[in-house]
């Protein structure tokens, strides 16, 4: 039943990583071909960061967004988590978690059509010539990345003494000072979670940014656009770095969420 098992789980593995093992294997390709290897080189990324001017253009647009949207998002996130549980009728609270959650739960082309049509409209009320632009996917990024701060902050805060806030007062703190001493160092983690969320959420997104851009182009908005004719190794050399660093914040997630919880277990024991 062991070896059932470990066979099951290594052949769910191929079949989620086969696809990436493969994009980097060719990426180190000499050849211009993603059937035949025909030796080790770093040709591709030589070649991405000397010609590759619209990639990593896209690449620059893609990550600027990404940063924007998550750092808006998570600081919206958490006020809305902390007036969440400020809440005290439980069929209110239960309304507002609902209305938050309909983001992360509608169709993304739902999503991204409805909002697109939203912007239009509104650009046409205000006169406006470009009723898409980088504000509008922006708006956008923010609006579906929220309920994953939010339900990355809300437990944190569900964990945290509710009488920290009193003792901090009595002591002499601000309501607004007493947040910040003492409820924000316990919610950090969630508030970390939340935002590598939202960073990864708004770089991969493609359906919602499709019908909310406008003239700003991004990193897989432009890769589909190349998906018309053969694609070049370079963009198998990108995709396999930006593998590494999604690779990379998923492991700090881990170690941050790891952490927390090493604390939590000290905490019971004492």
């Amino acid at each position: 039943m062991k070896a059932l098992r470990i066979t099951f789980l290594t052949l769910v593995m191929l079949l989620l990583y086969a696809p990436i093992i493969v994009m980097i294997f060719f990426s180190f390709n000499s050849a211009n071909s993603t059937s035949i290897f025909e030796g080790f080189s770093l040709r591709w990324y030589e070649n991405l960061f000397l010609y590759g001017g619209d990639l990593l253009l896209a690449l620059r647009n893609t990550l600027v967004l990404a940063v924007l949207s998550s750092v808006i998002a998570t600081i919206l996130g958490t006020v809305t988590a902390v007036g969440i549980m400020k809440l005290r009728k439980k069929w209110v609270k239960n309304t507002v978690m609902s209305v938050t959650n309909i983001p992360m739960m509608n169709p993304e082309v739902v999503t991204g059509i409805s909002m697109m049509l939203m912007f239009i409209f509104i650009g046409r009320m205000l006169n406006v010539a470009n009723s898409v632009n980088f504000f509008t996917i922006l708006i956008a990024h923010i609006t579906f990345s929220l309920p994953y701060v939010i339900l990355n902050v809300l437990p944190k805060l569900k964990q945290t003494d509710e009488h920290l806030t009193e003792a901090a007062m009595d002591l002499g703190c601000s309501p607004f000072k007493a947040f910040f001493k003492a409820v924000l160092p316990s919610i950090t983690p969630g508030i970390i979670v939340g935002f590598i969320m939202a960073f990864t959420m708004s770089l991969d997104d493609f359906v919602i940014s499709y019908f909310t851009n406008g003239t700003y182009q991004t990193l897989p908005l432009l890769i589909y656009s190349m998906t018309r004719k053969p694609m070049k190794p370079d963009v198998y050399a990108l995709e396999s770095i930006m593998f590494l660093i999604i690779l990379v914040l998923m492991i700090l997630l881990n170690v941050v969420q790891s952490d927390d919880n090493k604390l939590k277990g000290g905490r019971r024991k004492k």
